[in-house]
């Protein structure tokens, strides 16, 4: 596939007009776009094609969702978004904890996907909203044995690099570089995301409790990201001087 400005996507649905509609309405938006029916042949092909943009159904022939989105990650860094047929939490819950990076469920709205599309291909969550960005023009954050790198977009704990999906590494530099300041949920949305929080999507509570163990924090206890009763978020300055 040719580099197209807005992003080349693949598509990987086997229902056969549903992903020709996708695929129309997205290049009408001037993407470049291709289709894969068979989830069996889903991996290799992304892997070989490398494209900037995964759109992945639940369900498929050959291979489910979750599987191929689970042996993709370790090799594949690009945004995930799932297409689920159902609003049960446990689908969306368990894409997320598989790699997925987003989700959004049948039937599809081309305005809303295209809308999540380019959410995720931005990479960059700190330019979408002024209110939360860093007052400085800071790359590299240290937080003792933890080194958190936007330029490079790679972390790493004790000179171990840490394994991250993309939205992983956007949400823990979006809440390290606020060290010190409690970040709602409806601000993390909106910056991650580009959308309002809907006051139900557990996408941010399922990519912190991914997060914390990656980098050294307790799951239980956490002591570096703290969940800040019906506020948000709350990246410890101090905390990872203390786990030095």
């Amino acid at each position: 596939m040719e580099h197209s400005e807005t992003g080349r996507v693949l598509i990987v649905e086997d229902d056969e007009r549903l992903a020709t509609l996708t695929k129309e309405y997205l290049e009408s938006n001037g993407m470049s776009v291709a289709v894969e029916s068979d989830g069996a042949k889903a991996v290799d092909r992304i892997l070989s094609e490398t494209p900037d943009l995964v759109v992945l159904d639940l369900m498929l022939p050959g291979e489910d969702g979750v599987s191929i989105c689970r042996r993709l990650r370790p090799a594949y860094k690009g945004p995930i978004l799932m297409l689920t047929a159902r609003t049960d939490d446990l689908d969306q819950v368990l894409g997320l904890e598989m790699g997925a990076d987003d989700y959004v469920a049948k039937p599809v709205r081309p305005r809303v996907l295209l809308a999540r599309i380019r959410a995720l291909l931005r990479r960059s969550p700190i330019e979408l909203v002024e209110s939360v960005a860093p007052s400085d023009s800071t790359t590299r954050l240290v937080f003792g044995p933890l080194v958190i790198d936007n330029a490079m977009r790679e972390a790493w704990l004790r000179d171990e690099s840490i394994e991250l999906t993309s939205a992983e590494f956007d949400l823990l530099w979006l809440l390290a570089s606020n060290s010190g300041r409690v970040l709602s949920r409806e601000e993390i949305f909106l910056a991650l995301r580009g959308i309002e929080y809907d006051g139900q999507d557990r996408s941010i509570d399922v990519r912190v409790s991914r997060i914390r163990p990656k980098i050294g924090d307790d799951p239980i206890h956490p002591r570096l990201i703290k969940t800040v009763r019906s506020k948000g978020y709350l990246f410890v300055k101090d905390a990872g001087v203390i786990n030095a």
